[in-house]
């Protein structure tokens, strides 16, 4: 069964607040949103059935470090108690903690990581901890296999060369193509950024960068992974931005389709 669990931490935010309200607000989508509760491969995502929600992680203040220390407890603690863990941010920076609680249950991890942005900066505005930098945390510490991210469209020269650097694996928006999900190995990590949409789709989220994808091109991506996802994300939704719980919607949508690749 699916644990799934809220982080509502948005304090390494750059530009925004408004993260840390989204997973209560995506929960609503179940009971006051417009859809049912099932996948589009026929599997219906319900309660005590496929899925436990597992209520949100609290802290006790924003220290990122005591933040993200709490995060790594807690989620290793739910992979022992739970087959799988599935996280709604939040901003980005929550992944460093539970791709790092996952990298130490499952050797040779390897990570689909799909995002407007590709969250590499060494020391993004002087915060190691921020939400433009986890994957270089998590590179740094050299605990996972491949990193691959997708739909990337900002890059800088800084982000290039932290790429070369730590040998990532890049498909930018501006040549996208399913074709590299016939070379994905389990046991596999998939980190979702809603901003990987074009914002037309998903409003909702804090840095708008148009040229995204489609919402039926991201859901034919995560439909078409054909090995076992051991965990995964679901980020940087911001309620605060969002238009008729549009993005909400969305965001719930696309939990339902990778739970049911999860199961």
């Amino acid at each position: 069964m699916v644990g799934l669990i809220g982080i509502p931490y948005d304090q390494n935010s750059s530009f925004l607040r408004g993260p840390a309200y989204a997973p209560d607000r995506i929960r609503l989508m179940e009971s006051e949103g417009s859809a049912n509760a099932f996948s589009e491969s026929g599997q219906e995502i319900a309660q005590n059935i496929n899925y436990k929600d597992l209520g949100n992680i609290t802290f006790e203040n924003g220290d990122p470090k005591s933040a993200f220390e709490h995060i790594y407890k807690s989620i290793k603690t739910k992979l022992i108690e739970h087959d799988k863990i599935l996280a709604i941010g939040g901003d980005h920076s929550i992944s460093y903690p539970l791709i790092k609680a996952h990298a130490e249950k499952y050797n040779n991890l390897n990570v689909l990581h799909l995002d407007a942005h590709a969250d590499l900066y060494e020391d993004f505005e002087n915060n190691k901890y921020s939400h433009a930098s986890p994957f270089a945390r998590i590179l740094e510490e050299g605990n996972i296999n491949r990193l691959i991210q997708v739909g990337i469209r900002t890059l800088n020269t800084h982000q290039r060369q932290q790429i070369q650097k730590y040998g990532v694996e890049l498909i930018e928006m501006s040549n996208f193509s399913l074709d590299f999900i016939n070379t994905l190995k389990g046991p596999i990590y998939v980190s979702l950024d809603l901003d990987v949409l074009d914002p037309a789709y998903a409003p909702g989220v804090s840095h708008h960068e148009p040229g995204g994808t489609s919402t039926r091109q991201l859901i034919s991506l995560i439909q078409s992974i054909n090995v076992s996802i051991i965990g995964a994300d679901v980020v940087e939704y911001n309620p605060i931005r969002d238009v008729n719980n549009m993005t909400a919607m969305v965001a719930y949508k696309l939990i339902k389709e990778i739970i049911a690749k999860m199961l």
